[in-house]
């Protein structure tokens, strides 16, 4: 039997990235592209290697491609950093494993490094995998954590939980991080909400400003940890921003969440250097009438738009940048 499973990409809607920081956000998943894993018993345990782990090039051209497009490390790291902490997280709940072995292989179609979230979507479509494999319940709340503790424990990734709750769950979520429940719970407040809820949205992105979130976030994690009051009073407004805006989406109030989107991207601003291809995304959206914010930590936006005749000029404006335009697909 040949186990198949998906993970999706996901855009932060509303408080990113305030999850990191005991903070709340909104975010969807994007079923328009996804990790897929397929694991089948072997008997030897096998990761297969993919393209992006490959070491052989045509030339000196296509090595510097590829890391700019993948950096140094393909997605094997990540297959094998999700297998370790699933294993561990058995052993620490009991959990004896079956005496068998399987070879994994995976796929991507997330942009690499734009913000999307495409490194641990192959960790938790990977997950996924080995618990079906091995017959193993882990709860909803739970399985974001095994994902971050690969990331961040194993591969050293500064990350928050938002991503890998949105993927676990999928659709929108309201998410709430307070620090005192997440210490009591080991997980935050989880709330669905209603897709119809959501506005008229686009994502835009360019491949070509790609980068590791990580290592853009880390200089924020070292303010926060030094008690930056500038820093700590955006992230906290960050946070309220997702807040209100769950109560914009369930009073459908569309004028307040496009002020809310923009007002999220502006306080960051104010706490992080944005480049100026970047920003030159957020300028023409917002040009064009509609709200404009990052999806993650950079290289693709997100935002509303009233109509299709906005649609249509956002696609036109921000392929002149050489920036693609797509309709989230949200279930």
């Amino acid at each position: 039997m040949i186990i198949e499973v998906r993970a999706y990409a996901r855009a932060g809607l509303l408080g990113n990235p305030s999850d990191g920081y005991f903070g709340k956000t909104i975010s969807i998943s994007v079923r328009n592209f996804g990790a897929h894993v397929s694991l089948y018993e072997t008997p030897e345990l096998q990761i297969e290697p993919q393209q992006q782990d490959t070491n052989k090039f045509r030339n000196i051209h296509d090595l510097v491609e590829s890391v700019n497009l993948m950096g140094y490390y393909g997605g094997a790291r990540l297959i094998k950093a999700s297998i370790k902490k699933f294993s561990e997280y058995c052993n620490e709940a009991g959990i004896k494993l079956s005496n068998k072995n399987f070879t994994i292989r995976y796929h991507s179609s997330i942009p690499r490094q734009i913000g999307l979230a495409g490194s641990s979507a192959i960790i938790t479509a990977t997950t996924r995998a080995l618990m079906q494999f091995y017959d193993v319940d882990v709860p909803l709340e739970i399985l974001p954590n095994i994902v971050l503790s690969a990331e961040r424990d194993e591969l050293g990734i500064n990350a928050g939980l938002q991503d890998r709750v949105i993927q676990a769950y999928e659709g929108c979520v309201y998410m709430d991080f307070d620090k005192k429940v997440l210490e009591k719970k080991k997980h935050g407040n989880y709330e669905r909400i209603d897709s119809t809820f959501l506005p008229h949205l686009y994502i835009a992105y360019k491949t070509d400003l790609g980068k590791v979130s990580g290592a853009v976030l880390n200089d924020i994690r070292t303010k926060y940890e030094q008690g930056d009051e500038k820093v700590l009073t955006a992230l906290k407004r960050i946070a309220d921003v997702a807040e209100e805006g769950k109560q914009a989406l369930l009073g459908q109030d569309q004028l307040k969440l496009h002020a809310l989107i923009n007002e999220n991207f502006d306080l960051r601003r104010q706490i992080m250097n944005i480049s100026a291809s970047n920003l030159e995304m957020i300028e023409v959206a917002r040009k064009c009438g509609a709200s404009a914010k990052f999806a993650g930590s950079g290289g693709s936006i997100i935002g509303a738009y009233s109509n299709d005749e906005m649609l249509t000029r956002l696609i036109v404006a921000l392929k002149k940048i050489n920036a693609r335009v797509i309709k989230p697909y949200v279930i």
